[in-house]
């Protein structure tokens, strides 16, 4: 794996790293000529020969499939080609393709589905830019009905490569090939699931170094996790704040928890009044205080971060809390009723421009921002108007930074939704807080660190589970980067 983060590249910087690879020297047609060849490598990598019915669209993604094509036929399978459109309307490095490519071009059809082939979809990638339509969402539609085996050509015909979306219909792929790097479309759902296994390749194409849209995996914060010192001490190690609610205890002790399993040396839960003996009870290494003490404790310089939200109620007092730990310049997290609590009025957080951590769900978010759009878009504007970090939680969750970088992560598995799992969240950011750790990356890792435990565990996951998952993965991380390797990125 590559050592350093993994951009994505909407389609228009993708098509400009294009433009600026032919323009340093590098001839359309050679990164076409690379593309195929990848193209034809990974199918005969992945499936044994066989029947193969290669569809070409008008651009330059038909022309990958002529060369994949060629190359099959060369390799010694039989290959059918249909073609959308006329072959005499091909134009460029598409239309040279085309010319080395001395087998029949059949049109696209339905016909040439028969006899149970394996499909290479190079009808359109990330270039569509409106919904299928005609004769090729007819056979987009009828692969789905015949159940075929399908290699997508940079993207499923019909997704789309800026925001995962179905534009009317799009195929089932088992393998999808792409060039240079991975499109936000890749990663973000429906359109992750549609591509399968994803495999990113080399041509020649040198992405960006000025891209700001990550693929959340541990290269990109992995060198600024934070690791105990053999000098350090519970108080050098960050001292987190948790404001505990009345009705829903546990949401409290599983973030505190979380906190302390992310390394925090010290974790203190704010009980209210009649509860500390509630809060006492199943973590001895948790302290637990007055939730009336809560100024005093903001003014504890040694306490440097809080999470405040999980089961503590909606209302004023939430308001309160969530108000005097900003003013107090902790770092902050806020999700579940810190975020609803401010839902008629969120202005009134933003002006405070502490520069938290917000955590919410897509109906949290609702009650926030009025953006619309897909989850990339509405996360960016979220976190660009309210000056914090947001992490926009779904199975294809997006972290993105009022600066406008934004991340998104794919290791969720669908066992975490289930009821705690975001407190645990919570309590994994804020810990990895109270360290030092930069908010951005801090997100960035927590998200991560949050599905790869759940991935661990697996089936039958409860919120409790993912605390006892966290040593596990950091351990792993810890050893991959004592290493030197990147065998996590």
């Amino acid at each position: 794996m590559k050592s350093g983060p993994a951009i994505l590249l909407s389609t228009q910087e993708m098509a400009a790293a294009d433009r600026a690879a032919i323009a340093a020297g590098t001839p359309g047609i050679d990164l076409m000529e690379a593309a195929g060849w990848q193209i034809a490598r990974l199918v005969r990598q992945h499936y044994a020969p066989c029947k193969v019915v290669v569809l070409c669209g008008p651009g330059n993604n038909g022309g990958d499939g002529f060369v994949a094509a060629r190359l099959l036929q060369r390799w010694g399978w039989p290959v059918r080609l249909g073609l959308l459109g006329e072959r005499s309307a091909l134009k460029g490095d598409a239309a040279l393709a085309a010319a080395r490519w001395k087998g029949s071009v059949h049109p696209v059809s339905e016909e040439l589905l028969s006899g149970d082939p394996l499909v290479i979809d190079a009808l359109f990638g990330a270039g569509l830019a409106r919904p299928l339509e005609g004769v090729a969402r007819a056979v987009i539609e009828r692969i789905g009905e015949l159940d075929l085996s399908v290699v997508a050509v940079d993207l499923p015909s019909g997704v789309n490569g800026d925001t995962g979306a179905v534009m009317g219909a799009a195929p089932q792929a088992e393998l999808t090939v792409t060039f240079a790097a991975a499109k936000p479309g890749h990663l973000l759902l429906p359109g992750r699931d549609l591509c399968g296994r994803l495999e990113v390749c080399e041509i020649g194409v040198k992405p960006s170094t000025l891209a700001n849209t990550f693929h959340n995996r541990p290269s990109l914060w992995l060198h600024k996790l934070p690791r105990p010192s053999s000098e350090g001490h519970k108080f050098s190690r960050g001292h987190l704040l948790v404001a505990g609610g009345a009705d829903m205890t546990g949401a409290a002790r599983l973030v505190a928890r979380a906190g302390r399993r992310a390394g925090a040396g010290l974790a203190t839960l704010a009980a209210p009044t009649g509860l500390t003996e509630i809060y006492q009870q199943d973590a001895p290494g948790t302290l637990v205080k007055p939730l009336t003490a809560w100024p005093d404790l903001l003014a504890d310089a040694r306490i440097n971060a809080a999470v405040i939200g999980p089961g503590c109620g909606v209302g004023e007092a939430t308001r309160r809390l969530t108000l005097q730990a900003l003013a107090a310049s902790k770092s902050c997290v806020l999700d579940a009723d810190a975020l609803t609590s401010f839902a008629g009025n969120p202005l009134t957080l933003w002006s405070v421009r502490g520069g938290p951590v917000l955590t919410p769900h897509d109906g949290e978010y609702a009650r926030l921002f009025r953006y619309q759009g897909d989850r990339l878009t509405r996360a960016r504007a979220g976190a660009k108007e309210s000056g914090a970090t947001l992490v926009l939680k779904g199975s294809d969750c997006v972290v993105a930074a009022a600066d406008g970088r934004a991340a998104i992560a794919d290791n969720a598995p669908p066992d975490l939704a289930t009821g705690g799992a975001g407190d645990v969240l919570a309590g994994l950011i804020g810990g990895l807080l109270a360290q030092g750790m930069p908010t951005f990356e801090a997100a960035c890792a927590g998200v991560w660190i949050h599905g790869e435990a759940a991935a661990n565990f697996g089936p039958g996951l409860v919120a409790e589970d993912l605390i006892d998952y966290i040593p596990g993965v950091l351990r792993e991380l810890r050893e991959d980067h004592g290493r030197g390797s990147h065998r996590l990125a």
